[in-house]
């Protein structure tokens, strides 16, 4: 699970032209560590529900990387 959010992470960073990411902390924030803007995030939470099957942003904002894994476990 961890891997894939890493590589969806990287995907959305690699098409804005940012850097990819090395590793991705639990306390990771989307928008202020990653660069996420709200368009990533709805980029994001496709990508996630059609990987997982799970809407991460249905109860709400999500906003660090430990938030999305406990969504999903």
């Amino acid at each position: 699970m961890e891997k894939k959010v890493f590589d969806i992470i990287n995907e959305i960073r690699a098409a804005k032209d940012m850097n990819t990411v090395a590793e991705l902390t639990s306390e990771d924030n989307l928008r202020d560590n990653l660069g996420l803007n709200s368009f990533d995030l709805a980029e994001l939470t496709v990508k996630i529900e059609d990987e997982f099957d799970i809407d991460i942003f249905e109860d709400g904002l999500v906003n660090t990387i430990g938030e999305i894994y406990a969504k999903l476990s």
